[in-house]
């Protein structure tokens, strides 16, 4: 295989929305802590840190003018709407879906027209 021959695309994993609880062991130690303990904790720092990105990448983008909210391809109402969305839902993914919602309407709109 030369250095000019395409790589075979190979999908990015996905990942999942909640973490699946670990299994029960078949045994039970006494030092080992709460399985659903820790599997309860990992779930909210995952929900948390997903929050605290959205919050880093998308609420920064409210100081800009809504022509170029428009140009990034967001809309202001769309980023409050989402902001304000609860712990469970991934803020960044509801955007994205409302997002492509808006568009293809807008696709449908601007069809009979043309």
């Amino acid at each position: 295989m030369s250095q000019y021959e395409p790589l075979h695309h190979q999908p990015k994993p996905t990942q999942a929305k909640h973490s699946t609880p670990p299994p029960e062991p078949d045994f039970y130690m006494p030092a080992m802590p709460p399985l659903e303990l820790l599997h309860a904790i990992e779930s909210r720092l995952q929900r948390y840190l997903s929050r605290r990105r959205f919050r880093q990448r998308f609420l920064p983008l409210l100081a800009h003018d809504d022509h170029i909210l428009d140009d990034m391809g967001h809309n202001r109402d769309d980023i409050l709407w989402a902001s304000r969305l609860p712990l469970k839902e991934d803020a960044g993914q509801a955007l994205s879906q409302r997002r492509a919602q808006r568009k293809a309407a807008q696709g449908r709109h601007a069809e009979p027209g043309a």
